[in-house]
């Protein structure tokens, strides 16, 4: 088995988890440093980028499984280039080594060719593995519990939780990046007959219920703060993102308001790490503060 972005959150749960299950595994980093890493842990590890077609193409030789996502760069001029280049080597090294079942990492919404934000960039990516003649189990999850590590300094820092939705008390499915690995991983050890999408569905939390949890282990209340519509793209620029990058993601919060982001797969698999799990494990206990710390 091959697994990309074994780095990442996802990407390393899948791995562990395969290797867990006593696969054979062989992970793609960018680093050398991260190679040796995971070679200590009796793996196999090449040093590729994604983009690179030829040399991913080699990484996938004789493989008969390919875990793979679709990085989001906030540093680049253009995201469609961005997401298309990568599109093109992903598609390409896969149908140049015939690989026969790639599990991609996908979003709820990725069925839709527009209006989503970067989403847009996996719905081009399935669509690209399908015209592979790969078998393609595309993972579409909601939001992810680790979001919570995106807002810890806003919070810590100023005591306010901020939400880019018309309420806070609205329940969304949240799924832990764990939970992901191991169905990735499962889907890889047992292929399925034919392509399909998979809706993976967590526990339901509002933004509310996060803030609460989030406060309660920074040990201090934090206020929750909605943000309307119009403000979502100039506030997101103020947290540093560029301006084409903040409209994207505007975009996105936008798609989700509107249910645009709702399950729509083939079938669903339901997952039930709770959040405050997730919490704890995120969670590094210093002195008497608590910081927050990626795993």
């Amino acid at each position: 088995m091959v697994v990309a972005g074994a780095t990442g959150r996802v990407g390393s749960a899948t791995a562990r988890s395969l290797l867990a299950a006593g696969a054979d595994v062989r992970v793609l980093v960018r680093r050398q440093a991260d190679a040796h890493a995971w070679e200590a842990r009796r793996s196999e590890a090449r040093v590729v980028a994604l983009d690179d077609r030829a040399g991913l193409g080699e990484a996938l030789e004789g493989c008969t499984g390919f875990f793979v996502l679709l990085p989001f760069d906030l540093t680049v001029d253009d995201l469609d280039a961005h997401a298309d280049r990568l599109i093109g080597s992903i598609a390409g090294a896969v149908a140049d080594r015939q690989v026969p079942h790639v599990v991609m990492l996908s979003s709820g919404g990725a069925d839709l060719a527009e209006g989503t934000g970067p989403i847009t960039g996996l719905h081009r990516l399935e669509q690209a593995l399908l015209a592979t003649g790969t078998t393609l189990t595309a993972l579409r999850s909601g939001h992810f519990q680790e979001k919570v590590t995106d807002l810890v300094e806003v919070a810590r820092e100023s005591g306010v939780y901020p939400v880019f939705a018309a309420s806070a008390d609205v329940p969304q499915p949240m799924v832990a990046t764990e939970d992901l690995g191991a169905v990735a991983a499962d889907a890889l050890l047992s292929p399925p007959a034919a392509s399909e999408a998979v809706d993976i569905i967590g526990p339901a939390y509002s933004e509310r219920a996060v803030a609460v949890a989030l406060g309660d282990a920074l040990g201090r209340q934090l206020h929750v703060a909605t943000l309307p519509d119009e403000a979502w793209a100039g506030a997101l620029e103020d947290a540093g993102f560029r301006p084409h990058i903040a409209t994207s993601v505007a975009e996105l919060y936008r798609a989700d308001e509107q249910g645009l982001l709702a399950p729509r797969g083939d079938r669903s698999i339901h997952v039930h790490t709770s959040f405050d799990v997730t919490l704890d494990r995120l969670l590094d206990v210093v002195g008497s503060g608590n910081r927050i710390k990626e795993n």
